[in-house]
C-alpha cells in the first residue's frame, strides 16, 4: 500500500465514497448478528473466560469440545432469510481469541483444533447461498495473545499486537472474496486511535476491498455508529445491535432465558423505532454448542418474516427520519417519499381512526398487507379513516399497517397539546382511536 493518508484527508475521501457504498446497507434495515464461539461450549456468557478468571491453559482445553455440527452456518443463513433480515454479521475472532477460520497468524483455530474446518468459509458460503450481506465481527481486544495486554504500556509490545490484529484481519479480507462489513470490537486496552494504528490499518483494509463498510469501534468514527443493547437515532448512519434475550451475547441455556427473549412483536416494534430513526437492527442469536440456533429463536423471527413479506414496504429502502420516533401510543410512524405508513399497536375497535396535524393532501389509503382500499375524510388538518376492518388484518404479529399516501410529501404539524397551534415537519402525530 501507498503513503497513509492524515486523518483529514483519509476522512474526506471516505466520505466521498460513503453514499455509494452504503446505500445496499440504508435500504437492508435489518440484520441477523451471529455470536459464537469456545464460550458456546459452557452455555453461560461470552465474557466467561474474564469475568471467571479462567487460566488461559485451562480455558484452551474448551477448544477440543468445540465441535460445530456441519451446515451450522446455513442454519443461521437460513432462518435469517426466512426472518426477512438482509445480512449476517458473525463473531469471526472473539475476545477470547480463538480464530474460526485457517489463520496462519494465529495458529489457536478451529481448523487447527475441535472441528479441523473454517467455519468463516461455511459462513460465507452460508450468506452467499441465501443472497446475504456478508459482515464479519473482529474483535479487537484478546486475552489469549500474550501482547494483548502488554500493549498498554509497552511499545515493542504495542507494535507486535497491532501487527498480529493487521495480519488476522488482512487475512478475513483476502480469502474469502467479497467481503461487506469488517466489525471491530472493544478497542481496549489502547484509548486512541493512534495507539490502534486504527488510520494506517483500516487504510489497508479499505485497499483489500473498496467497497467495504466499517464501524465506529477502532476509535475513528468511519462509516456508521453503533449503539448497544438500546435503541438511539444518531445524527449519522448507525445500527443498534441488539441481544436476543437482554442476558448475553453468546449462547445460554433456554431453561434459563426463556422468559426474556424477545418476541415477534418486540421484535417488529424495534424494527419500527429504527426504521423511523433513519437506522438499522442488527438481532443476535447465540447458537448452541453444536451450532444450532436456539429453539427460542424460530418462532418469532419466522414470524416477523411472514409479517415483513405483507409489510416490508414500510421498512425497507430508504425512509425518511422522523424528528421523533413514534406518534403515540397506539400507532407508530414510518415516511417513505409520499407515503406514510402506520403501524397499529392497538387496532381500532369501532372502525374509524382520527389523525390530527398532517398539513398535506390525502390521495389515498389503504391496508398495507392485502392492499384494501380504506375511506377517509381531511377536514383541515384531520383526518378520519373510516370503516377499517372490525379485526386487524395482520394474521401473523396483529400489527396491521395502512398506507396513507399523500398528493406530495406528507407534512406534519405536531399539535397534540395546542391543536390551534402548528409549526415545523414533525410525524409525532396525535393519534386517537374510536
Amino acid at each position: 500500500m501507498g503513503e497513509s493518508l492524515s486523518k483529514a484527508a483519509y476522512e474526506e475521501q471516505t466520505a466521498g465514497s460513503r453514499d455509494e457504498r452504503m446505500a445496499w446497507w440504508r435500504e437492508a434495515r435489518f440484520g441477523m448478528f451471529v455470536h459464537y464461539g469456545l464460550y458456546s461450549v459452557l452455555g453461560r456468557h461470552e465474557w466467561a473466560m474474564a469475568v471467571e478468571n479462567w487460566p488461559i491453559s485451562e480455558y484452551e482445553k474448551l477448544a477440543e469440545k468445540f465441535n460445530p455440527k456441519p451446515g451450522a452456518p446455513r442454519e443461521w443463513a437460513k432462518l435469517a432469510k426466512e426472518a426477512g433480515m438482509k445480512y449476517m454479521v458473525m463473531t469471526t475472532r472473539h475476545h477470547e481469541g480463538f480464530s474460526l477460520w485457517d489463520s496462519k497468524a494465529n495458529p489457536y483455530n478451529s481448523v487447527n483444533y475441535g472441528p479441523k474446518r473454517d467455519i468463516v468459509k461455511e459462513f460465507v458460503e452460508a450468506c452467499r447461498e441465501y443472497d446475504l450481506g456478508i459482515g464479519f465481527y473482529t474483535s479487537l481486544m484478546d486475552w489469549h495473545h500474550p501482547d494483548g495486554w502488554r500493549c498498554a504500556f509497552d511499545t515493542e509490545a504495542r507494535a507486535r499486537f497491532n501487527a498480529y490484529i493487521r495480519d488476522l484481519n488482512y487475512e478475513l479480507l483476502t480469502q474469502y472474496g467479497k467481503i461487506d462489513i469488517l466489525w471491530y470490537d472493544v478497542p481496549r486496552p489502547m484509548e486512541s486511535w493512534e495507539g490502534w494504528d486504527s488510520l494506517q490499518r483500516n487504510q489497508e483494509m479499505r485497499a483489500l476491498q473498496p467497497h467495504i463498510l466499517i464501524n465506529n469501534r477502532s476509535r475513528l468514527d468511519e462509516d456508521f455508529g453503533t449503539p448497544e443493547e438500546h435503541i438511539h437515532a444518531l445524527d449519522r448512519d448507525w445500527e443498534a445491535c441488539m441481544t436476543f434475550n437482554g442476558l448475553s451475547w453468546g449462547y445460554v441455556d433456554s431453561s434459563q432465558v426463556g422468559p426474556y427473549s424477545y418476541n415477534a412483536q418486540q421484535i417488529i416494534k424495534m424494527l419500527h423505532t429504527c426504521t423511523a430513526g433513519g437506522g438499522n437492527l442488527l438481532l443476535n442469536i447465540g447458537p448452541t454448542p453444536d451450532g444450532s440456533v436456539p429453539e427460542e429463536a424460530f418462532a418469532p423471527l419466522r414470524t416477523v418474516g411472514r409479517w415483513l413479506t405483507e409489510n416490508g414496504e414500510a421498512v425497507y429502502g430508504r425512509q425518511e427520519k422522523l424528528n421523533r420516533m413514534t406518534p403515540g401510543r397506539l400507532a407508530g410512524t414510518s415516511v417513505a417519499g409520499r407515503c406514510a405508513y402506520l403501524w397499529n399497536w392497538i387496532w381500532p375497535e369501532h372502525g374509524v381512526m382520527h389523525l390530527g396535524g398532517f398539513a398535506s393532501e390525502l390521495e389515498s389509503v389503504s391496508v398495507l398487507g392485502d392492499k384494501t382500499p380504506v375511506e377517509f375524510e381531511q377536514n383541515g388538518h384531520r383526518i378520519t379513516l373510516k370503516n377499517l376492518p372490525n379485526q386487524c388484518p395482520d394474521s401473523h404479529a396483529g400489527i396491521g399497517v395502512l398506507r396513507l399516501r399523500f398528493k406530495e410529501e406528507p407534512q406534519h404539524f405536531f399539535a397534540s397539546y395546542y391543536p390551534q397551534l402548528s409549526g415545523g415537519r414533525d410525524f409525532a402525530a396525535g393519534v386517537r382511536q374510536d
